[in-house]
């Protein structure tokens, strides 16, 4: 049986790359989100294309990673008030 530690470490080895998933991974003085597509991973880090940029995660520094629903539509802009 894997330690609990290792859970999420797990779920990124084995989610296919495209998945969209939510990591939370520790930084300096806390921890942080990444949200967006699951497009890289390799035995010590993987990479989620999030709306700003692709950010690279070591595996170590994970303590959350689960899939999410796709995201919701964009809305259109409103018409400049008249």
């Amino acid at each position: 049986m894997s330690s609990p530690s290792s859970v999420p470490q797990q779920f990124l080895a084995d989610a296919p790359l495209g998945t969209r998933v939510v990591v939370r991974y520790r930084i300096e003085g806390g921890l942080t989100d990444a949200l967006g597509e699951l497009v890289g991973k390799s035995d010590g880090e993987c990479t989620v294309r999030t709306r700003r940029s692709d950010v690279v995660i070591a595996l170590a520094l994970v303590a959350a990673a689960k899939e999410v629903p796709p995201a919701p539509p964009r809305r259109t802009p409103r018409p400049p008030a008249a």
